[in-house]
């Protein structure tokens, strides 16, 4: 967070936690599927589609995947989302129940792992724009390993030991939710011959400054924030129900 930036109002403390309702998915969605009527289509889709681990299919598209979405949280919520890349089977299957994937080299920031440090929830997606058109959700915990210790833990498992693709850490995913991402809004996409710069330096073969923000001030004064109630879009009686939503089911 910036210094100065106000931390985001935590939900009422009587909001239940997920593991603690008999449904998939968080309380607020639940609120939200109420309040527009898509309860009975939700729960089809965890009935259906929803699983607490990785199915023999799932297994064998992320072998083909190049590269995963990465979301985050820290502690108090703030959200940061990431690409991670490397070759067709870079993101690797322990067990239907364990993924992980390598961290290479990067920019020194470390906000994925600074995230989940604090907070060990991720969300992956990974998509394939060229065959199939589908994506692939999977939900779960992760702990970070270094190389040697996840090797060690983890044998037949690791990376190429590839200049500038060598993985300095894993992130291994204990996985509590995979669910499929339907195809009807990706794009599809055509496969071409790149050859990518594997842990350079050089600023030119990063792309460098593209947008421009070296030199800009990093913080100008903002505009006086919008005030938005709690809840953006739907009545009051989401706000209520969040507030009366009991302990357990």
């Amino acid at each position: 967070m910036l210094p100065g930036r106000e931390r985001p109002a935590s939900l009422p403390e009587t909001l239940p936690h997920p593991e603690e309702s008999h449904r998939p998915g968080s309380a607020g969605e639940h609120v939200f599927q109420d309040e527009v009527g898509s309860t009975a289509r939700a729960d089809r889709f965890y009935d259906d589609q929803l699983r607490d681990r990785l199915l023999p299919t799932m297994v064998e598209f992320i072998g083909r995947m190049e590269m995963a979405f990465v979301a985050t949280a820290d502690g108090h919520g703030e959200c940061d989302s990431s690409l991670r890349a490397g070759p067709p089977g870079f993101v690797q299957v322990i067990d239907e129940f364990t993924l992980a994937y390598p961290e290479y080299r990067g920019n020194g920031v470390y906000a994925s792992l600074g995230n989940l440090v604090e907070n060990p929830h991720v969300g992956m997606l990974m998509v394939d724009f060229t065959e199939s058109l589908i994506g692939l959700h999977v939900n779960g915990r992760a702990r970070i390993m270094d190389d040697a210790a996840f090797r060690a833990a983890f044998p037949g498992h690791g990376g190429e030991q590839v200049a500038g693709r060598r993985a300095e850490r894993w992130v291994v995913v204990e996985v509590e939710e995979a669910y499929i991402h339907c195809r009807k809004h990706i794009p599809r996409m055509e496969r071409v011959t790149q050859r990518r710069a594997w842990g350079t330096d050089d600023p030119a073969r990063k792309g460098g400054d593209f947008f421009g923000a070296k030199g800009t001030p990093r913080r100008v004064p903002r505009p006086a924030r919008r005030r938005f109630p709690s809840t953006t879009h739907l009545g009051a009686g989401a706000s209520r129900a969040l507030r009366r939503r009991p302990h357990s089911r």
